[in-house]
């Protein structure tokens, strides 16, 4: 009786727009999200957890109630365990039947909801956690008495003691200020460790077992053992037992293999600088934030998250993106301001930051000091611990494939419903018996609904994954099979991906006064002759030396290597503690310096596009020395230093497909200290060297891997960080670009101060750029198209990713137009690339995305897939690239699938419901950009 009045239908309430049947209290609370903030529950009981984050979810109070609780253990014995069962699949029904709603700072039971899609519940108890006994708190320690700090604000006074819950694995205290649970430190989360529990067999088991299906499973076998079908629930059985068999297996194989991985770091011996107790040797576990990390020269795997504040790092971290390259941290700059250290770094935040899991291969400290870190995150909160509870918790999958199997379910269901009525009026106006009729009648839904139809799934998904892994791919998503043949957009990377891991270097082209002198080819084994340029070459690089070899970025190595300069450890334990030493080789072509000492690298960064170092000449001047795209570059160089051919010149280098490099160098007045420069300060009023020509080649495997996916009808798209001229070059190479298709370059551009962008199309040609420059040819975002006069011929927009910024910001309705015929975008920084992903998700795109570096990891946040850190993955085609080759492969699939269509007039990829859509442009300019398509 109270759970029939409990599931009674009292009303339809809503929030944010979904239908919640609810009754009574337990969903007037939830009527709104204003309603819930205040009114008969408290100003308290719903707030939001992890604010602004991706694991943003909602929390509601509650408190157990005596008599509901007891009425629901009524429940539990009367019906046999099934209410329990119900109660585990629907954990919000527990809750809202055991507790009452109240505010979250009484509350007893947190009901957790996530803000996503799927808007999935789960509950957590409340605890509290005593610091009395913890004889290094004292109620007259600083960090207690500071009336600011956050911990002040999250234990109770006087007894000492602190309101928790833990969700995935981080532990939330409530602040009694702001009122709302929040993150602290490790009196909170506990120690500095990231523990990942082997899953008893059992568990596994049983968790298994209480799947719906499996639950119906077991009804219709006992039903059919109840008619005497032997033979059939036997085969049923054993097809079952086999099944639940792989799964546990699979799992508990996983839930090992994890546990190893994480296992070994826990307990890494450590050097810590504290206080009262100076520098002490300890096991990593009891790091907290704030300590004074020692990092000697030695290798050392780090236990947690450190900001750089002394010294230099030289880093591997293959774990977190999958590139073996080492990787250059530089210590935090000093700066007076009072804002964030984060927020002064701007993009640049991440070359401070030691992270959690990778390997510190050298660490040089400033003269005889060894390179220190202060501790900023430990345990789960860490980058590695990230990593670990996105494996251990992944996020939702919301495939239209199970959406629509469901969907089928449940329509078998209906029919199964109309059988039963039928089936019991039939036997029973034939005097059958009434247990005769139950059992005829419960059957009709073993028949209408396949038992066996987890089984066969399960079965079927572990078969394709050893096909797979047998062809040297590797998912880690194994429910994304199913729906990897609905993929009908792949996003390439370039340098790569699609061309090879190396450049051969092709030329220096110098600019003398107002233009530029003749191109200097490289041949093999002569020299760069000396000056400004090779000064550059030899200096501006993130190279280091291991174990005796130059290791660092194919680029930067080419670009050494044609120098046939050295480079040396400095042994000096002054100022050049830890400079890199760089002198001329044997082979080198004659200098007037002995060599020079890299003082301070400003690191490449893809959102910045540059680099820059500080070098010091062995008893000579300072100089500074930038290398970046030539767009970037020119913006830090005096006017008159570059020629006004330097646009021209550009073009003419990238449209033949090379890859070009601008240098940039000053020399610092005497007597300026280089160790407090900023980083604006180094980077201006340069004067611009030149161009170094690079050449890329095309793999051999990617002409015909995306001629065999266009065969297939998946589209092909090139998302570079690259120039756009070389980038179409490419694309023409590979063949997403077909001859005889024209190339429209679509530029967008925004002033500060003025409301409206501008917007212009250019025509590209495979030889020459037909320069649009006419009034006609430029429109304001108040409408317009492209020029008229295309014809009826293919053709493809291209576009910057500042363009693209500036048409997502000024032109959105435009930008699906665009995108169904854009091709190749450059210059794209990692958050770009993401973005445009999800617009292409939102025109209903089955999208994959294939890279090769840290640049692509940032999409794989926009699929919500947790990627493993090296290894190949589910690739579009098993011989689209050599299995040596690390690959970051995404798939992703949208709430509209895009069946197999003949061609659309708009575009022959084009989803239909973008097809239906109507047109934001007028028709003119609508018959101007589709010249095929009706309005």
């Amino acid at each position: 009786v109270y759970l029939a009045g409990f599931l009674g239908m009292k009303g339809e309430p809503r929030l944010q727009g979904r239908p919640h049947r609810l009754c009574g209290t337990a969903w007037q609370h939830l009527r709104s999200p204003k309603a819930s903030m205040g009114g008969r529950h408290g100003e308290n009981h719903r707030t939001l957890l992890n604010e602004g984050e991706e694991a943003e979810m909602e929390t509601f109070g509650y408190k157990t109630h005596g008599f509901r609780r007891a009425l629901c253990i009524a429940g539990y014995i009367l019906s046999c365990g099934i209410l329990l069962l119900v109660f585990y699949w629907k954990p919000a029904w527990d809750v809202w039947a055991n507790c009452v709603p109240c505010d979250l700072q009484e509350a007893d039971v947190v009901l957790l909801r996530t803000t996503d899609e799927f808007h999935m519940y789960s509950w957590k108890k409340v605890t509290w956690i005593s610091l009395s006994s913890l004889d290094y708190i004292r109620r007259d320690s600083a960090v207690v008495a500071d009336e600011s700090s956050l911990l002040n604000r999250v234990v109770r006074k006087p007894d000492l003691k602190v309101r928790c819950i833990q969700v995935q694995k981080i532990r939330y205290a409530w602040d009694l200020a702001a009122s709302r649970f929040q993150k602290v430190g490790k009196l909170i989360c506990g120690p500095n460790t990231i523990e990942v529990e082997i899953t008893p067999i059992w568990k596994l088991l049983v968790k298994e077992v209480l799947n719906l299906f499996y639950v119906f499973q077991l009804f219709s076998v006992c039903l059919w053992l109840a008619e005497d079908y032997i033979e059939y629930s036997v085969a049923i059985v054993l097809m079952s037992l086999l099944s639940m068999a792989l799964t546990v297996y699979d799992l508990r194989k996983q839930s090992v293999k994890l546990h190893r991985l994480v296992e070994s770091h826990n307990s890494v011996p450590v050097k810590v600088c504290r206080r009262q107790a100076g520098l002490q040797a300890m096991e990593s576990r009891h790091l907290v934030p704030g300590d004074l990390l020692v990092l000697e020269r030695g290798r050392l795997m780090l236990p947690c998250d450190a900001i750089l504040i002394s010294g230099v790092c030289i880093v591997n971290e293959g774990m977190l993106t999958g590139e073996s390259i080492p990787v250059t941290k530089t210590c935090l700059p000093r700066d007076n301001g009072q804002q964030p250290w984060q927020a002064s770094c701007a993009d640049d935040y991440r070359r401070h930051v030691l992270f959690c899991g990778t390997q510190i291969i050298q660490a040089k400290g400033d003269g005889r000091e060894p390179a220190k870190a202060v501790v900023l995150r430990t345990g789960f909160n860490t980058a590695k611990g990230d990593l670990v509870r996105s494996i251990l918790y992944p996020k939702p999958m919301n495939f239209r494939l199970y959406r629509d199997a469901i969907r089928f379910l449940m329509f078998l269901i209906g029919i199964a419903g109309i059988g039963m009525v039928y089936t019991v009026c039939v036997f029973a106006l034939n005097g059958e018996a009434a247990g005769e009729v139950v059992k005829k009648a419960l059957d009709v839904i073993t028949i209408a609904v396949p038992p066996a139809l987890p089984a066969a799934l399960t079965s079927g998904i572990i078969y394709t994954q050893r096909r797979l892994k047998r062809k040297g791919i590797f998912c880690i998503s194994p429910q994304r099979i199913n729906v990897c043949g609905q993929l009908n957009l792949i996003c390439f990377d370039k340098t790569g991906t699609l061309t090879e891991d190396g450049l051969d270097l092709w030329g220096l082209v110098l600019a003398k006064g107002q233009s530029f002198q003749n191109a200097c080819s490289f041949s093999p084994g002569s020299p760069v002759p000396w000056g400004p340029a090779c000064g550059a070459m030899v200096s501006c690089h993130s190279l280091v030396l291991l174990d005796g070899q130059v290791q660092g970025d194919p680029l930067d190595l080419k670009m050494f290597e044609a120098t046939h300069w050295e480079i040396e450890e400095s042994k000096d334990d002054g100022e050049l503690a830890c400079a890199m030493i760089v002198k001329p080789g044997p082979k080198a072509s004659h200098a007037p310096i002995r060599g020079m000492a890299i003082l301070h690298q400003f690191p490449f960064s893809s959102a910045l596009q540059r680099m820059s170092v500080i070098v010091q000449e062995f008893s000579g001047d300072h100089h500074i020395f930038m290398k970046g795209a030539p767009e970037r570059v020119t913006h830090f160089c005096h006017p008159n230093s570059v020629p006004p051919s330097f646009t021209s010149q550009l073009q003419f280098y990238t449209s033949r497909g090379f890859r070009v490099i601008a240098l940039a160098h000053k020399t610092l007045p005497a007597g300026m200290p280089a160790a407090s420069l900023t980083r604006e300060d180094v980077e201006s009023n340069l004067t611009f060297l030149g161009f170094l020509i690079l050449e890329n080649r095309l793999k051999r495997e990617t002409r015909p891997v995306l001629e065999e996916l266009t065969a297939a009808r998946i589209r092909n798209v090139m998302v570079t960080g690259d120039n756009i001229q070389t980038a179409i070059t490419v694309a023409r190479e590979a063949g997403m670009i077909l001859p005889g298709s024209r190339v429209i370059l679509v530029e967008a551009s925004a002033q500060v101060g003025r409301p409206l962008a501008s917007i212009t199309w250019k025509l590209v040609e495979e030889s020459k750029i037909d320069r649009c420059s006419g009034p006609e040819d430029r429109h304001s975002a108040l409408g317009g198209g492209p020029p008229s006069g295309l014809g009826s011929s293919p053709f493809h927009f291209c576009m910057s990713g500042s363009s693209y910024e500036v048409i997502t910001q000024s032109f959105g309705h435009l930008l699906p137009k665009l995108l169904l015929n854009g091709t190749v975008f450059a210059r794209m920084s990692p958050a770009q690339k993401a973005s445009l992903v999800q617009e292409f998700q939102k025109m209903d795109y089955f999208v994959g995305m294939c890279g090769d570096g840290a640049n692509d990891c940032g999409v794989s946040g926009v699929f919500k897939l947790a990627a493993l850190p090296t290894g190949p993955a589910v690739a579009p085609s098993p011989r689209s690239f050599p299995p040596t080759i690390p690959l970051l492969i995404s798939i992703h699939s949208l709430d509209i699938p895009l069946p197999l269509l003949p061609p659309c007039p708009i575009h022959s990829w084009c989803p239909p419901s973008i097809a239906a859509r109507p047109s934001p442009l007028p028709p003119q300019t609508y018959s101007a950009i589709f010249p095929s398509s009706p309005v």
